[in-house]
């Protein structure tokens, strides 16, 4: 894949500086995965070179024998050189073994490249493609790199675990200027937050909190808010009433899926998770092994990446050039076999690959023609402003002890007897964050994990020496203490959640 030196500003949603190409092409890393990943990689390699891509493939290799290798999360230390050096990856779907000790790659490479953004279109192809929503299109923008995917997890007693959901503003502010300079740069209408901030209401509550203040800068698109499970049973049965989302990761995870299907089909969806320096360019499905080695396998996700990624490094009528070849293979009819109607005969992943390269230079007759020449240039991305910080004080500690058998009254007087001459009080006992003393009810059931929360006298007097002193009385009187949470203040107004009946 080869042509001549170029240089061009990007102009699609996931660029935001231009590349510019040696005379042998764009360096891109490739790896063609584990299952279906060799054969949808093989297909979208060819097709991409029939249409004139000017890349310079550099081939690693991922996934199930790195892992089988002993490396836990499937790449090997030599491998991110290429990815440094390139900055551009072509990843087709890996498959992660069974069982404990093995990480995600996906989320290992988005987290360790600073991949913060993930986009995800989603868009109905009917009447070529089933689906029951036509009008559907939708691009789901996920943020990539906290919350519950921060991946931080503890056993804490015999009968609980927890994992930390994670939510910073800078990452709040980043994924969501992103996600209204994607709306406004592709011409769309509406940007719309997912969150639950009506549970979860300081981290789901930042993120709510910082979209309604970066939406403001922002007054030619129109912006919304829906809690997360109502929005998803409104996505699924009318997607036409939304356009681009922009939510937290295991949401966008989620949603991003379900809207892929209902689109027509998960095999269709393509993705990009991009970052200041690197971007990766994907399928959203997996590597179904149980397809593999069959030519039978739709590469038409992994080329849908591979379209993005070409307007990412700057080749925007390549891009083009592809993506239309598609849309009219698919209205001449030719599918594979999870996307060809009744009565038709699929192709199979070669087959597909060489329909559409003989399309090449056509143009959909029915369906809306992409035009990604014409996108505005990218503006650079604005990294999150420095803020002050406010004035830090606490209030107590939340301790959360681990006692099997044990009912909330007996409890609180063994704590209440080892804190006597503690400056900090106990003042409720919750138990998986349900309140259990004083007041509790007997109907409420209790596992061996409490919290219980140790109050100053007044607001912003306690310290840490007196959280070290309520520890040492609590050891000394053997309570099996497991963790403990600051309560802390920050510019006066309390930055923890209240117990129930406060």
């Amino acid at each position: 894949m080869t042509g001549t030196p170029t240089a061009q500003r990007h102009a699609a949603a996931t660029s935001d500086e231009p590349r510019r190409e040696a005379a042998a092409g764009v360096p891109v890393t490739v790896a063609r995965g584990d299952g279906i990943g060799p054969e949808i990689m093989e297909a979208t390699l060819r097709i991409l070179d029939a249409a004139g891509a000017r890349l310079a493939v550099e081939e690693i290799e991922i996934g199930e024998s790195v892992y089988r290798r002993g490396h836990s999360a499937g790449i090997e230390p030599s491998t991110w050189e290429s990815l440094r050096r390139t900055q551009v990856f072509l990843k087709a779907p890996i498959t992660t073994p069974q069982g404990g000790g093995f990480k995600s790659l996906n989320v290992t490479v988005r987290k360790t490249l600073g991949l913060y953004a993930n986009v995800r279109p989603c868009v109905a192809y009917a009447p070529f493609v089933p689906t029951r929503h036509p009008g559907m299109d939708v691009v789901v923008i996920r943020e990539n790199e906290e919350d519950l995917y921060a991946g931080i997890e503890h056993r804490q007693t015999d009968e609980v675990t927890q994992c930390l959901k994670l939510i910073s503003r800078p990452g709040c502010e980043r994924i969501v200027r992103y996600a209204f300079e994607h709306a406004r740069r592709h011409g769309r209408r509406k940007v719309t937050c997912f969150t639950k901030d009506n549970i979860m209401k300081l981290t789901d509550g930042l993120f709510h909190r910082v979209f309604d203040e970066i939406a403001a800068e922002y007054p030619d698109l129109e912006n919304e808010h829906w809690i997360v499970d109502i929005g998803a049973a409104k996505l699924a049965d009318t997607p036409e009433a939304f356009d681009v989302v922009v939510t937290p990761n295991l949401y966008g995870d989620i949603l991003s899926d379900v809207a892929a299907q209902i689109a027509g089909s998960v095999g269709l969806a393509g993705s990009a998770n991009i970052g200041d320096q690197v971007a990766m360019f994907e399928a959203i499905h997996g590597s179904a092994p149980r397809r593999a080695g069959q030519d039978v396998a739709n590469p038409s996700g992994l080329l849908m990446g591979a379209v993005m990624m070409l307007v990412h490094v700057g080749q925007a009528e390549v891009a083009e050039r592809v993506h239309n070849a598609w849309l009219a293979t698919l209205e001449a009819g030719a599918a594979t076999y999870d996307i060809a109607p009744a009565g038709r005969a699929p192709l199979g992943t070669q087959a597909f690959a060489d329909a559409i390269v003989a399309r090449l230079g056509d143009r959909p007759r029915t369906l809306n023609p992409v035009r990604y020449a014409a996108l505005p240039p990218a503006v650079p991305r604005q990294k999150p402003a420095p803020r002050t910080p406010e004035r830090k004080t606490m209030d107590g500690v939340d301790i959360f002890v681990h006692d099997a058998g044990t009912s909330p009254d007996a409890l609180a007087a063994i704590l209440r007897e080892a804190s006597r001459d503690s400056y900090l009080k106990l003042q409720m006992i919750s138990n998986r964050g349900v309140k259990v003393w004083p007041d509790g009810l007997p109907e409420t059931f209790c596992t061996d994990h409490w919290r219980a929360r140790f109050i100053a006298p007044a607001p912003g007097c306690a310290h840490h020496k007196h959280v070290l002193q309520l520890l040492y009385f609590l050891e000394r009187a053997g309570v099996d203490f497991i963790k403990t949470e600051g309560l802390h203040r920050f510019g006066g107004q309390p930055g923890y959640s209240l117990g129930q009946g406060q």
